[in-house]
Protein backbone atom coordinates (compact mmCIF):
# COMPACT_ATOMS: atom_id res chain seq x y z
CA UNK A 1 0.00 0.00 0.00
CA UNK A 2 1.35 3.46 -0.90
CA UNK A 3 2.24 5.81 1.94
CA UNK A 4 1.99 8.88 -0.27
CA UNK A 5 -0.35 11.63 1.01
CA UNK A 6 -3.76 12.03 -0.62
CA UNK A 7 -4.02 14.63 -3.36
CA UNK A 8 -5.12 18.10 -2.22
CA UNK A 9 -8.87 18.66 -2.11
CA UNK A 10 -10.22 20.60 -5.08
CA UNK A 11 -12.55 22.93 -3.18
CA UNK A 12 -15.40 24.66 -4.95
CA UNK A 13 -15.94 28.02 -3.24
CA UNK A 14 -19.64 27.84 -4.04
CA UNK A 15 -19.91 24.66 -1.99
CA UNK A 16 -17.84 26.18 0.81
CA UNK A 17 -20.19 29.16 0.95
CA UNK A 18 -23.19 26.82 1.09
CA UNK A 19 -21.65 25.08 4.08
CA UNK A 20 -21.11 28.36 5.98
CA UNK A 21 -24.74 29.31 5.44
CA UNK A 22 -25.96 25.95 6.75
CA UNK A 23 -23.58 26.32 9.70
CA UNK A 24 -25.05 29.75 10.40
CA UNK A 25 -28.67 28.58 10.38
CA UNK A 26 -28.11 24.96 11.53
CA UNK A 27 -31.21 24.14 9.53
CA UNK A 28 -31.25 23.02 5.88
CA UNK A 29 -34.64 24.54 5.19
CA UNK A 30 -33.74 28.02 6.41
CA UNK A 31 -30.31 27.81 4.77
CA UNK A 32 -31.87 26.79 1.45
CA UNK A 33 -34.23 29.76 1.64
CA UNK A 34 -31.32 32.11 2.34
CA UNK A 35 -29.44 30.69 -0.65
CA UNK A 36 -32.53 30.73 -2.89
CA UNK A 37 -32.27 27.02 -3.62
CA UNK A 38 -34.05 23.82 -2.64
CA UNK A 39 -33.26 21.60 0.34
CA UNK A 40 -32.53 18.64 -1.91
CA UNK A 41 -30.10 20.66 -4.03
CA UNK A 42 -28.41 22.06 -0.92
CA UNK A 43 -28.10 18.56 0.56
CA UNK A 44 -26.39 17.35 -2.63
CA UNK A 45 -23.96 20.28 -2.54
CA UNK A 46 -23.03 19.65 1.10
CA UNK A 47 -22.61 15.96 0.28
CA UNK A 48 -20.31 16.86 -2.60
CA UNK A 49 -18.19 19.07 -0.33
CA UNK A 50 -17.97 16.33 2.31
CA UNK A 51 -16.90 13.84 -0.36
CA UNK A 52 -14.15 16.18 -1.56
CA UNK A 53 -12.92 16.73 2.00
CA UNK A 54 -13.26 13.12 3.02
CA UNK A 55 -15.06 14.14 6.21
CA UNK A 56 -18.63 14.50 7.43
CA UNK A 57 -19.31 18.11 8.36
CA UNK A 58 -22.94 18.07 9.50
CA UNK A 59 -25.29 15.72 11.28
CA UNK A 60 -29.04 16.08 10.84
CA UNK A 61 -31.25 15.78 13.92
CA UNK A 62 -35.03 16.07 14.45
CA UNK A 63 -34.40 19.61 15.72
CA UNK A 64 -32.26 20.68 12.76
CA UNK A 65 -28.56 20.17 12.06
CA UNK A 66 -25.37 20.30 14.08
CA UNK A 67 -21.71 20.53 13.24
CA UNK A 68 -19.57 17.44 13.61
CA UNK A 69 -16.11 17.79 15.16
CA UNK A 70 -14.73 18.01 11.63
CA UNK A 71 -17.33 20.66 10.80
CA UNK A 72 -16.31 22.74 13.82
CA UNK A 73 -12.70 22.64 12.66
CA UNK A 74 -13.58 23.44 9.04
CA UNK A 75 -15.99 26.35 9.71
CA UNK A 76 -13.45 29.08 10.68
CA UNK A 77 -11.13 27.87 7.91
CA UNK A 78 -13.99 28.06 5.41
CA UNK A 79 -14.88 31.59 6.50
CA UNK A 80 -11.24 32.65 6.21
CA UNK A 81 -11.04 31.04 2.75
CA UNK A 82 -14.10 32.96 1.55
CA UNK A 83 -12.76 36.25 2.93
CA UNK A 84 -9.46 35.64 1.15
CA UNK A 85 -11.29 34.91 -2.09
CA UNK A 86 -13.34 38.09 -1.76
CA UNK A 87 -10.19 40.13 -1.10
CA UNK A 88 -8.43 38.55 -4.07
CA UNK A 89 -11.33 39.44 -6.36
CA UNK A 90 -11.51 43.01 -4.99
CA UNK A 91 -7.78 43.61 -5.37
CA UNK A 92 -7.85 42.25 -8.91
CA UNK A 93 -10.75 44.56 -9.83
CA UNK A 94 -8.87 47.49 -8.27
CA UNK A 95 -5.75 46.68 -10.29
CA UNK A 96 -7.84 46.57 -13.46
CA UNK A 97 -9.14 50.07 -12.63
CA UNK A 98 -5.95 52.11 -12.05
CA UNK A 99 -7.69 55.33 -13.09
CA UNK A 100 -10.45 54.93 -10.50
CA UNK A 101 -10.96 55.66 -6.82
CA UNK A 102 -13.84 55.15 -4.42
CA UNK A 103 -14.04 57.55 -1.48
CA UNK A 104 -15.91 56.41 1.60
CA UNK A 105 -17.41 58.75 4.17
CA UNK A 106 -19.13 58.23 7.50
CA UNK A 107 -22.35 59.78 8.81
CA UNK A 108 -22.65 63.58 8.77
CA UNK A 109 -19.23 64.10 7.19
CA UNK A 110 -18.90 66.02 3.93
CA UNK A 111 -16.27 65.01 1.38
CA UNK A 112 -17.71 66.95 -1.56
CA UNK A 113 -15.12 69.77 -1.73
CA UNK A 114 -12.22 67.31 -1.94
CA UNK A 115 -14.05 65.06 -4.41
CA UNK A 116 -14.86 68.03 -6.65
CA UNK A 117 -11.22 69.13 -6.55
CA UNK A 118 -10.04 65.63 -7.44
CA UNK A 119 -12.43 65.48 -10.39
CA UNK A 120 -11.30 68.94 -11.53
CA UNK A 121 -7.64 67.96 -11.46
CA UNK A 122 -8.22 64.48 -12.93
CA UNK A 123 -11.15 64.85 -15.34
CA UNK A 124 -10.58 61.41 -16.90
CA UNK A 125 -10.58 59.58 -13.56
CA UNK A 126 -13.50 57.46 -12.36
CA UNK A 127 -14.17 59.04 -8.95
CA UNK A 128 -16.94 57.45 -6.90
CA UNK A 129 -18.26 57.98 -3.37
CA UNK A 130 -19.79 55.53 -0.89
CA UNK A 131 -21.44 55.99 2.51
CA UNK A 132 -20.00 53.82 5.29
CA UNK A 133 -21.46 52.75 8.60
CA UNK A 134 -19.42 53.82 11.63
CA UNK A 135 -18.28 50.24 12.28
CA UNK A 136 -17.20 49.26 8.74
CA UNK A 137 -14.50 51.83 7.89
CA UNK A 138 -11.48 49.58 8.38
CA UNK A 139 -13.08 46.54 6.74
CA UNK A 140 -14.23 48.57 3.73
CA UNK A 141 -10.65 49.72 3.11
CA UNK A 142 -8.96 46.36 3.68
CA UNK A 143 -11.55 44.58 1.53
CA UNK A 144 -11.02 47.13 -1.29
CA UNK A 145 -14.62 48.36 -1.22
CA UNK A 146 -13.23 51.89 -0.88
CA UNK A 147 -9.76 53.34 -1.46
CA UNK A 148 -9.96 56.23 1.01
CA UNK A 149 -12.31 56.94 3.89
CA UNK A 150 -13.15 60.04 5.90
CA UNK A 151 -14.49 59.03 9.30
CA UNK A 152 -14.35 59.77 12.99
CA UNK A 153 -11.82 57.98 15.12
CA UNK A 154 -11.62 55.57 16.83
CA UNK A 155 -11.65 52.70 14.35
CA UNK A 156 -9.15 49.82 13.83
CA UNK A 157 -6.05 51.19 12.07
CA UNK A 158 -3.96 48.03 11.50
CA UNK A 159 -2.82 48.01 7.88
CA UNK A 160 -3.97 51.60 7.35
CA UNK A 161 -2.34 55.01 6.97
CA UNK A 162 -4.31 57.57 8.98
CA UNK A 163 -4.05 61.35 9.15
CA UNK A 164 -6.28 63.58 11.29
CA UNK A 165 -7.94 66.29 9.18
CA UNK A 166 -9.58 68.34 11.95
CA UNK A 167 -11.12 68.16 15.41
CA UNK A 168 -14.74 68.60 16.46
CA UNK A 169 -15.72 69.58 20.02
CA UNK A 170 -18.22 67.19 21.56
CA UNK A 171 -21.60 68.08 23.03
CA UNK A 172 -24.43 66.43 24.90
CA UNK A 173 -27.59 65.33 23.08
CA UNK A 174 -30.77 65.45 25.18
CA UNK A 175 -34.54 65.58 24.61
CA UNK A 176 -36.13 69.01 24.70
CA UNK A 177 -37.73 68.40 28.10
CA UNK A 178 -34.52 67.18 29.77
CA UNK A 179 -33.34 68.97 32.93
CA UNK A 180 -30.10 70.03 31.19
CA UNK A 181 -31.73 71.35 28.00
CA UNK A 182 -31.09 75.06 27.52
CA UNK A 183 -27.98 75.27 29.73
CA UNK A 184 -24.98 77.21 28.42
CA UNK A 185 -22.75 74.18 28.98
CA UNK A 186 -22.43 71.00 31.06
CA UNK A 187 -19.59 68.91 32.48
CA UNK A 188 -19.16 65.20 33.12
CA UNK A 189 -20.21 65.84 36.73
CA UNK A 190 -23.61 66.97 35.44
CA UNK A 191 -24.18 63.62 33.72
CA UNK A 192 -22.48 61.37 36.27
CA UNK A 193 -25.70 59.39 36.79
CA UNK A 194 -27.10 59.65 33.25
CA UNK A 195 -27.11 56.41 31.20
CA UNK A 196 -25.50 56.61 27.75
CA UNK A 197 -26.27 54.23 24.85
CA UNK A 198 -23.76 51.40 24.49
CA UNK A 199 -22.10 50.45 21.17
CA UNK A 200 -20.96 46.91 20.20
CA UNK A 201 -17.40 48.03 19.44
CA UNK A 202 -15.44 48.40 22.73
CA UNK A 203 -13.12 51.19 21.55
CA UNK A 204 -15.94 53.22 20.00
CA UNK A 205 -18.08 52.62 23.07
CA UNK A 206 -15.35 53.83 25.44
CA UNK A 207 -14.68 57.01 23.45
CA UNK A 208 -18.26 58.14 22.95
CA UNK A 209 -19.40 57.25 26.48
CA UNK A 210 -16.16 58.63 28.00
CA UNK A 211 -15.75 55.39 29.90
CA UNK A 212 -13.93 55.35 32.24
CA UNK A 213 -14.19 58.96 33.35
CA UNK A 214 -11.03 60.93 34.22
CA UNK A 215 -11.54 60.13 37.90
CA UNK A 216 -11.70 56.40 37.14
CA UNK A 217 -15.47 56.07 37.61
CA UNK A 218 -17.49 54.13 35.04
CA UNK A 219 -20.11 55.65 32.77
CA UNK A 220 -23.63 54.42 33.60
CA UNK A 221 -24.79 51.76 31.14
CA UNK A 222 -27.62 52.63 28.79
CA UNK A 223 -29.41 50.46 26.22
CA UNK A 224 -27.36 48.76 23.50
CA UNK A 225 -27.67 50.46 20.11
CA UNK A 226 -27.08 48.97 16.68
CA UNK A 227 -27.04 52.22 14.69
CA UNK A 228 -26.80 55.98 15.02
CA UNK A 229 -30.54 56.20 14.37
CA UNK A 230 -31.11 53.92 17.37
CA UNK A 231 -29.13 56.39 19.49
CA UNK A 232 -31.39 59.27 18.45
CA UNK A 233 -34.53 57.33 19.27
CA UNK A 234 -33.20 56.22 22.67
CA UNK A 235 -32.41 59.83 23.58
CA UNK A 236 -35.71 61.20 22.27
CA UNK A 237 -37.56 58.54 24.25
CA UNK A 238 -35.88 59.60 27.48
CA UNK A 239 -33.95 56.35 27.95
CA UNK A 240 -30.51 57.93 27.73
CA UNK A 241 -28.46 60.99 26.86
CA UNK A 242 -25.62 60.82 24.32
CA UNK A 243 -22.30 62.45 23.54
CA UNK A 244 -22.10 63.58 19.90
CA UNK A 245 -19.79 65.66 17.67
CA UNK A 246 -20.74 69.33 17.60
CA UNK A 247 -21.04 69.36 13.79
CA UNK A 248 -23.35 66.35 13.57
CA UNK A 249 -26.43 68.32 12.46
CA UNK A 250 -28.70 66.06 14.51
CA UNK A 251 -31.06 68.75 15.73
CA UNK A 252 -31.84 69.71 12.16
CA UNK A 253 -33.07 66.16 11.57
CA UNK A 254 -34.72 65.67 14.97
CA UNK A 255 -36.55 68.79 16.25
CA UNK A 256 -37.42 66.85 19.43
CA UNK A 257 -33.73 66.86 20.41
CA UNK A 258 -31.32 69.59 21.45
CA UNK A 259 -27.62 69.81 22.26
CA UNK A 260 -25.59 71.42 25.06
CA UNK A 261 -21.83 72.13 24.86
CA UNK A 262 -19.86 69.56 26.89
CA UNK A 263 -16.87 71.06 28.68
CA UNK A 264 -13.65 69.33 29.72
CA UNK A 265 -13.61 66.41 27.26
CA UNK A 266 -11.31 65.52 24.37
CA UNK A 267 -12.68 66.52 20.96
CA UNK A 268 -13.72 64.09 18.24
CA UNK A 269 -11.07 63.54 15.56
CA UNK A 270 -12.09 63.45 11.89
CA UNK A 271 -9.49 61.46 9.95
CA UNK A 272 -8.61 60.32 6.45
CA UNK A 273 -7.66 56.65 6.22
CA UNK A 274 -6.13 54.80 3.28
CA UNK A 275 -4.44 51.42 2.90
CA UNK A 276 -0.83 51.52 4.07
CA UNK A 277 1.53 51.47 1.10
CA UNK A 278 -1.18 52.13 -1.50
CA UNK A 279 0.57 53.51 -4.60
CA UNK A 280 -2.56 54.58 -6.50
CA UNK A 281 -1.81 58.13 -7.68
CA UNK A 282 -5.45 59.09 -7.17
CA UNK A 283 -5.25 58.10 -3.50
CA UNK A 284 -2.28 60.45 -3.07
CA UNK A 285 -4.14 63.17 -4.97
CA UNK A 286 -7.25 62.75 -2.82
CA UNK A 287 -5.15 62.89 0.37
CA UNK A 288 -3.75 66.24 -0.78
CA UNK A 289 -7.23 67.53 -1.69
CA UNK A 290 -8.70 66.36 1.62
CA UNK A 291 -6.01 68.08 3.68
CA UNK A 292 -6.56 71.29 1.75
CA UNK A 293 -10.37 71.32 1.54
CA UNK A 294 -11.78 69.22 4.37
CA UNK A 295 -11.51 71.40 7.45
CA UNK A 296 -13.68 72.02 10.50
CA UNK A 297 -16.93 73.79 9.56
CA UNK A 298 -17.21 77.31 11.00
CA UNK A 299 -18.82 77.54 14.44
CA UNK A 300 -22.47 78.52 14.46
CA UNK A 301 -23.27 82.08 15.45
CA UNK A 302 -24.64 82.48 18.97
Amino acid sequence: MSDSPPPPADLDLRLVRCFTVVAEHLHFGRAAAALHTTQSSLSRQIGSLEHRLGARLLDRTPQGSRLTEAGKVFLPLAESLLRSADRAAARTRAAARPSGITVGYAANLIVTPAVRELRRRHPDADVRTRHLGWSEVSAALLEYRVDAAVARLPFPTDGLAVVVLYDEPRELLVPLDHRLAGKESVTLDDIADEPLPRAPDPEWDAFWRIDPRPDGSRAPDGPLMASVEDKFELVAGGQAVAVVPICSGITGLRPDLTTVPLEGVEPSHVALATRAGDTNRLVAAFRKAAQAHLTAPPAASP
